[in-house]
């Protein structure tokens, strides 16, 4: 049985929520507040958490980065905002998957069986992964380039590691946003991919206006070239 932890302070989305997660036999514990949430999260073990992003007392976005210091745990945020800003900051931080208000129970119980599949998957795979130099510590969650820590947001830390773990093999933009966001909004896009594809070569290749690892294929999508 999966554990959930639900920060969210609309009591009749609590409501709805609790139903749901009871019929698909999760646990769930619920925090209203920022406070209430740090409290459950010091005592608690959970596969998963739903985090609303504008609470009484602060953010979702706050208590991510708290949790990311720590914990590698599945994180979907809930926003009422549909802003391209609020939710590329929101995968930056750590975040695996958005959903905005309003929604349908149907398709948050979706992504949350699909991002606890992902997990499951993620930890029954290698604990390295290392070519060209680059070398990420799955368990730690840390990328390291000759030997020197990478400085990557959550997004790219995904983006490196779902390309090392296909080396050679062409990824189109499709698959790409399937396997990291299962994304069905406007903003995590093929633009929106672009604009990490650029950040994340400019912190791995040595060249990044002329990429030797991260190549670009043309009409057809990203793939990391393994050159050793």
């Amino acid at each position: 049985m999966s554990k959930i932890l639900l920060l969210e302070d609309d009591l009749s989305l609590i409501n709805g929520l609790t139903f749901a997660f009871k019929k698909q036999r999760f646990e769930l514990d619920i925090a209203r507040t920022l406070k209430e949430a740090d409290e459950l999260w010091g005592e608690g073990k959970y596969d998963l958490l739903v985090l609303d992003v504008s609470l009484p007392d602060g953010t979702g976005f706050e208590f991510c980065k708290k949790v990311r210091q720590s914990s590698k745990v599945p994180i979907i945020f809930l926003t009422a905002s549909d802003e391209e800003m609020n939710i590329i900051m929101g995968l930056d931080m750590g975040g695996d998957d958005y959903i905005t208000k309003p929604f349908k129970l149907g398709v948050l119980v979706s992504r949350i069986n699909a991002l606890l599949r992902r997990a499951k998957d993620f930890r029954s795979t290698d604990t390295e992964l290392q070519s060209n130099g680059i070398k990420v510590l799955l368990l730690q969650g840390q990328a390291y380039k000759n030997e020197k820590l990478l400085d990557l947001t959550a997004a790219e830390y995904k983006l490196l590691c779902l390309f090392m773990k296909n080396p050679n093999v062409v990824l189109t933009k499709k698959q790409i946003l399937d396997k990291l966001w299962d994304c069905e909004g406007n903003y995590i896009n093929s633009s929106t991919l672009t604009v990490y594809m650029r950040r994340l070569r400019m912190k791995v290749e040595d060249n990044p206006s002329e990429p030797q690892m991260l190549l670009t294929v043309r009409r057809m999508g990203y793939k990391w070239n393994v050159m050793n």
